[in-house]
Order: structure tokens, then sequence, then C-alpha cells
């Protein structure tokens, strides 16, 4: 199996709804889309072995990877729509205050922005409290970190992604559930699967401020402009959130989210 499809415990969630061994999740004979971007969810350079399925999110996934030359894809829906299957959200739950994702770096490749200034207009635009959610590299630089947390903001990371089936973290996305729940409002600085996240668990999304760059990023993303101009409707400081869940809807596949004993024949577990 692939190791990506092991990022964030998307295996794990993936044999929880299908019945098998979430501690000890099956191979899966494809490669599961991880996260959220522009083209295809997959990274410029992932590799695929020959006759391989991708397995996305949607059919507005496909369209996109197809002028990148890629083929084979099968629309499944996103792991975290799984996962809000088997934790259905309860309405009478108390929300205040807004979930923040700053964009964040790849590894080697650093985020370039001012977060003092991010800091400033956060303050401006955000009414109650704010949770500074930061990935694992930003999380781990200190210097960062402390910015928010002397700013007066909670700062929390749901924890490491994993990589080569090493740290693989099986409560990350059930983590980043239960603090959405807690939260009204989902934000960030970059369009990001964070935000269809927070749309599709009940939050009011916003799209605001330094998008900040990413070093050395690929020319296949179609840079920043692109963002804005397919998804305008989800720019801005505050959005209309019932156009929002229907972008996200789409874009996260809800329509696409398989049956248990589907899901076992396409991944070859029904043996």
């Amino acid at each position: 199996m692939h190791h990506s499809n092991h990022w964030y415990g998307h295996a794990h969630v993936l044999a929880r709804y299908c019945g098998l061994d979430d501690k000890l999740p099956p191979p899966i004979r494809g490669v599961v889309q991880h996260g959220w971007n522009t083209v295809d969810g997959y990274g410029p350079q992932q590799n695929f072995e020959p006759g391989w399925t991708k397995f996305v999110w949607s059919r507005q996934v496909a369209r996109r990877g197809r002028p990148a030359g890629r083929r084979g894809y099968y629309p499944i829906g996103a792991p975290w729509l799984y996962l809000l299957a088997m934790e259905p959200i309860v309405p009478e739950d108390k929300r205040e205050g807004t979930l923040w994702y700053p964009f964040h770096g790849w590894g080697p490749q650093k985020v370039i922005g001012d977060h003092s200034g991010l800091i400033r207009e956060i303050r401006e635009v955000e009414d109650g409290p704010v949770t500074m959610c930061l990935y694992h590299f930003e999380y781990n630089q200190k210097p960062i970190r402390a910015l928010y947390e002397e700013a007066g903001f909670r700062v929390i990371c749901h924890g490491y992604r994993g990589w080569e089936y090493r740290r693989t973290d099986p409560a990350f996305l059930y983590r980043q559930l239960g603090e959405i729940r807690k939260h009204r409002r989902v934000a960030s600085n970059r369009l990001s699967t964070a935000i269809f996240y927070g749309l599709s668990a009940g939050c009011e999304a916003a799209v605001y401020g330094d998008p900040m760059e990413l070093e050395n990023n690929h020319p296949m993303y179609g840079g920043l402009g692109r963002l804005a101009r397919l998804w305008p409707e989800l720019h801005g400081t505050h959005t209309d959130t019932a156009v929002a869940r229907e972008i996200a809807d789409l874009e996260l596949g809800l329509d696409y989210r398989c049956e248990p004993a589907e899901l076992r024949e396409l991944f070859d577990w029904a043996r």
C-alpha cells in the first residue's frame, strides 16, 4: 500500500467504516487522495504504480487532474466524510470563536510571509476567542509559535501526518473534528482542506489575510490567482455559508461516498 494512504490516519478511518481492524488496516489497492489543492489533491511528484487506481474525492478533482496528464481516477468522497458518518454532529453542541489555520509549509519548502501582520488583521476581524492551529512544521518552530501565543491566541497542533508508515497518527482526524466542533467559524489565509472540513461539520468559513508564498511552488498549481478566480465565493472575512457549504460538498465528494460493501470491493478488502 502507498504510504500516503496512512497519512492523517485515512486508511484507519476507512477500515473502521468497513467494519475491519482500524489499528492495522489492510492494504488499499490504489492511492487515496490525501488532501485538497487546485489540481487533483496529489503532489506534482507523486509516484503511482502502473494500474493503481487514484481514489479521489470528487469528479471536480478528477477533471482538474486530467489536463496534467493523469488518468485512472475513481471518486469515492473524502475520508473525512466517512469519519463524519461514524461521528455525527450533535446540534446542541456549544460553539464559539474561530479556529484559524495559517498557510503552512511542506518540509524543505518554507512559507514566506508576515505572521505579525496576519495577527493584526485577525484581531481586527474576529470578534471572539481565536484558536490558531499550526501544522507540525510551524508548531515546532518556537519563534513562529511564540508569535501567536504572545498575541493571546490559544495555539494547538492536530499532530503529525506520518511518513513512510512511521509516526502514523490514527487520531489526527478525530482530534481535528473535535476542535472544529467547538468553534463557530473556521478561517485561513489560503483556501485549503481545513476550510472544507469546517464547512462540512457546521462551521461558517472565511479566507482572508496575507496568503503568503510557498518557496519554489510548483507551476502546476497555477499560482495564488487561481484560488480566488475559481472559488471567489469562499474568499473574504465573511462568506455566504449556504453557498460555501454547497461548494464544500462538491469538493469533498459527498455524492460519491460509498457504502461499506462497495468500498471493500473497490479496495480489494472483500476477502
